[in-house]
């Protein structure tokens, strides 16, 4: 009997034990999750998908980058905006420098045009002196990203060549952090989290590819849109490029005839 009542206290004081664990863990893990997404609205009972943010260096980096993605997105219903955090005042020694950027701006309007964007936004940051620890540009980012609270953002990946490029996601990434909390008084909107954060190539081809889109529908639209860039293609073939790599990317990954490839930066 004594044996018995033994056992019954043991098993039951064993009991207590494993139901507290189970609760302490279940704490655990509700902190980390608000840790992540600190009074973040939750994006993800919205219609995912159907808003997309393209931060572009310059005009045409999105077109090289993601543009046969871009239209494919168009085509299933998303809004589509664009922001030129430059507008490539420097890519000509034809003109002068605020010639060009009305030039180049202009051409972005006719390309975008093409693939079905109008949501156009140009930040007129001085093209090849872009700054990383600038207040102005990343709380211009983390304003635009509140106003339009994508859902998906594309951006050039950090580890491009191109200091303007590589300058560009860094931005980004950073403003998506600071732009999910309830922080930085100088800055306006509420907090957004963002789902997806994808990293396109332009200058520099991706090392690690974590994600590969199937472009071969759109590709013809893609070189078109470039196309409209003149002042760019009149000196570097730019189209001809770009649909080479999408033909690489397509034949090595077996994804498609022309593909474009990403660096998934965040996916939640």
């Amino acid at each position: 009997m004594i044996l018995f009542s033994l056992l019954l206290v043991a098993s039951t004081f064993l009991a207590m034990v494993i139901f507290v664990k189970l609760v302490v863990q279940r704490k655990k893990k509700k902190s980390i999750s608000l840790i992540k997404t600190p009074t973040a609205i939750d994006s993800t009972q919205e219609d995912i998908g159907k808003r997309i943010l393209v931060f572009a260096p310059h005009p045409d980096d999105e077109i090289i980058g993601c543009g046969g993605s871009l239209v494919k997105h168009i085509n299933n219903g998303a809004h589509v905006t664009v922001v030129y955090v430059t507008s490539g005042d420097a890519g000509s020694l034809r003109h002068s420098k605020e010639e060009l950027a009305a030039i180049r701006e202009k051409e972005a309007k006719d390309g975008a045009q093409v693939l079905g964007i109008h949501d156009l936004i140009f930040l007129n940051n001085p093209d090849g002196y872009l700054e990383f620890h600038k207040q102005k540009n990343i709380v211009e980012f983390i304003n635009i990203i509140r106003e339009k609270k994508p859902h998906i953002i594309y951006t050039t990946h950090p580890k491009e060549q191109h200091k303007d490029h590589a300058t560009t996601g860094e931005i980004v990434i950073d403003a998506t952090y600071k732009a999910a909390g309830p922080w930085f008084q100088e800055t306006t909107g509420q907090p957004w989290f963002v789902p997806t954060i994808l990293g396109y190539e332009v200058w520099t081809p991706l090392q690690h590819v974590s994600m590969v889109e199937d472009i071969t529908n759109t590709i013809d639209t893609k070189i078109q849109a470039l196309k409209e860039h003149v002042s760019q293609i009149k000196d570097i073939s730019y189209d001809e490029g770009v649909k080479g790599l999408n033909r690489y990317r397509g034949t090595m990954t077996g994804q498609g005839s022309y593909c474009e490839c990403f660096e998934v930066i965040r996916k939640h």
